[in-house]
């Protein structure tokens, strides 16, 4: 299971599919704020993070499917 700690601000969110989602803006607790085409969307739950490679978040769905949850 990821931890909070793992996650850093600047890191790249990408979905399942690789397709980039957005960009981390902080994280606390279970819960990691995302920045995408300049805009702030709803905190993603560290349950939907698939692993942490690099300085990449990598999601259990698609880049489609995240940015639809937002809308």
């Amino acid at each position: 299971m990821v931890k909070g700690s793992q996650i850093k601000e600047h890191m790249a969110v990408k979905g399942s599919d690789g397709k980039h989602v957005g960009t981390v803006i902080g994280a606390e607790g279970d819960r990691v704020k995302l920045v995408s085409g300049g805009m702030d969307h709803d905190d993603i739950d560290l349950a939907m993070i698939d692993a942490v490679e690099n300085d990449t978040v990598r999601l259990l769905k698609t880049a489609e499917e995240t940015v639809k949850a937002w809308h």
